[in-house]
């Protein structure tokens, strides 16, 4: 528990929301010096002290954690306006705040210059202080808070964080690696929910745009007129409802990245525009005549076969090589089956901790059951089945039952050698017949308009 001390006139300190914070006072006024620490240490902050710069530099190198400093303008050895300078210098995340017996305009706007985060007169200090060192300390929580999701961001989009072992897996990896240091064009290709946008975040974390802005923009998700505005922005009055300028994703992308998801649904004209801007950098917002310049890595997505749509006509073929400067194909996860254990075992991790369901096992007949589906929905899929089993599950185990009744009867089945022989249809009609019962023999055999116990016949005959 917090410590409330007493302030110089008698009265308590609030109790601070920043108590792990260290500032450093630079001052060669003893008694104020002094003061400003009782002060700062009633607030619960940690005040280290130093009577001139040379003292207060050594300090910032002995304590890492400094980071907040008041320094004295007028110093024995040194201006405290080039003091701030000094500071930046040794830590540039460190903010400085001026004291001063004389209000110096001109000293105040080179402060501010130099870096430093605000400027006050002494004599005002003891009321202002604390409320300012609340403004700063709270721009240093909300750039902690920052730093930290931007680390998670870089660890949950990196290369090294993707689940799976199987070399087809491992060498799309490889390929995204090799590109990702490059300004390429890559054209991202596969079924659904092969984790194409992962792909696309991982190489945008390790390329040289990593600093500035992932925009991401699905292709199939708006009408022609709103994608198109989407994409480039639009300016007041263009149409019914742009009642004000608006920047579109290109812009926003600008030294960064713009990814483009299933781009095989974009509108043939649209198109065209997309085409104009990758040759030349060049755009202009909906309704504007203004030419606008833009430099971004474009990395677009499609479960398409754009090759294919190119020779139907229906994508633009000059796009098409243009986006295709290096594509990389994304196995399907009936591909890649050894991996569907080590990515179960990664979303079970994460959905247990946040049901409060820790140390939960998977059941090898509930692996099994896994590794024999035939995963149309790909890993968006298998996330969606895990999170339903943790919740579902009842002891510390995902078993059978946890998994939806025709996933239980490995449902849709396997391509076999002819999928049209009668025995095939067959099989599939009572398999999705028992999915619709719920597996109820009785009710399954009554619809089939068969008898109980051919019904379990053709289920041992099949292996349902």
């Amino acid at each position: 528990m917090q410590n409330v001390q007493a302030l110089p006139n008698g009265q308590k300190a609030r109790v601070s929301n920043f108590d792990s914070y260290m500032i450093l006072i630079i001052d060669d006024e003893d008694k104020l010096r002094n003061l400003l620490g009782r002060i700062l240490r009633a607030e619960g902050w940690e005040a280290i002290e130093a009577p001139d710069a040379k003292t207060g530099l050594k300090k910032l190198e002995q304590h890492a954690d400094i980071e907040v400093v008041l320094c004295d303008v007028k110093l024995p050895d040194a201006h405290g306006v080039d003091m701030v300078a000094k500071l930046k210098d040794k830590n540039p995340h460190i903010e400085v705040i001026l004291l001063t017996a004389y209000g110096n305009i001109a000293d105040g706007v080179q402060a501010m210059k130099n870096g430093a985060f605000d400027y006050l007169v002494k004599g005002d200090d003891n009321e202002k202080i604390v409320p300012l060192l609340h403004r700063v300390l709270e721009k240093i929580h909300l750039t902690r808070k920052l730093q930290k999701l931007e680390k998670q961001t870089t660890k949950k989009y990196s290369f090294q964080n993707m689940v799976g072992k199987s070399p087809i897996f491992l060498q799309a990896i490889a390929l995204a690696e090799k590109v990702a240091t490059t300004d390429a064009p890559v054209l991202l290709t596969g079924e659904t929910g092969t984790g194409k946008e992962v792909f696309a975040q991982a190489i945008h974390q390790a390329s040289t745009r990593k600093e500035k802005n992932f925009v991401a923009l699905n292709c199939s998700t708006f009408s022609r007129e709103i994608l198109e505005s989407e994409l480039f922005g639009h300016v007041q009055g263009a149409f019914t409802g742009a009642n004000k300028d608006k920047k579109g994703l290109v812009e926003e992308a600008h030294e960064g990245t713009l990814f483009l998801d299933e781009i095989g649904e974009m509108p043939i004209d649209l198109q065209a525009k997309l085409l104009r801007l990758l040759e030349t950098k060049e755009y202009m917002r909906v309704g504007d005549t203004k030419v606008l310049q833009a430099n971004f890595r474009l990395i677009s997505a499609t479960n398409r076969d754009l090759k294919k749509e190119s020779e139907e006509k229906r994508f633009r073929l000059d796009l098409y090589f243009r986006l295709n400067v290096f594509e990389i194909a994304l196995p399907a996860l009936r591909e890649r089956k050894k991996d569907i254990p080590l990515i179960a075992e990664h979303f079970l991790q994460k959905y247990a901790v946040q049901v409060g369901k820790k140390n939960i096992t998977l059941h090898p007949l509930f692996l099994e059951k896994l590794e024999n589906y035939r995963w149309a929905g790909n890993i968006r899929e298998l996330k969606i089945i895990i999170e339903r089993a943790v919740i579902l599950a009842t002891d510390y185990e995902l078993t059978v039952d946890c998994l939806p009744y025709e996933l239980q009867l490995n449902l849709p089945a396997l391509p076999t050698e002819n999928v049209f022989a009668m025995s095939e249809i067959e099989k599939t009609h009572i398999q999705k017949v028992l999915a619709h019962t719920k597996g109820n023999k009785a009710e399954t055999a009554r619809l089939l308009e068969i008898g109980v116990a051919t019904l379990y016949r053709k289920i041992e005959e099949y292996h349902l």
